[in-house]
């Protein structure tokens, strides 16, 4: 159930990060209310999270396709446009994510 809420987490993060961008600084109310409750939600289910799944695998896990999705994100909603070492770093991040996970879940 674990990885069930690490999604839900890694989600709630994603969208309270595009809605950061959106909310133009906190000067608009509907994307600043998803904030809130977006990065409160994540925080939240991460917590739950840990209850299960290392900090280590749990966290980079979070941080790394976060990442990823926001930039993707970005580029879907706002037009965001990235160079190919930009995508290539994107890549890495989720290649690095996956090779966390191999040798955390190798050892237990």
């Amino acid at each position: 159930m674990g990885w069930v809420w690490l999604g839900a987490a890694i989600m709630a993060e994603v969208a309270a990060t595009l809605a950061l961008r959106a909310s133009d600084g906190f000067t608009r109310w509907w994307p600043s209310v998803v904030v809130v409750v977006g990065y409160g939600a994540a925080f939240f289910l991460l917590s739950q999270v840990l209850k299960t799944i290392g900090v280590g695998l749990a966290y980079a896990t979070w941080a790394g396709l976060g990442t990823a999705g926001a930039a993707v994100g970005a580029w879907l909603l706002f037009g965001e446009r990235f160079s190919g070492l930009a995508i290539a770093g994107i890549a890495l991040i989720i290649v690095g994510v996956g090779v966390l996970n191999l040798a955390g879940t190798s050892h237990g």
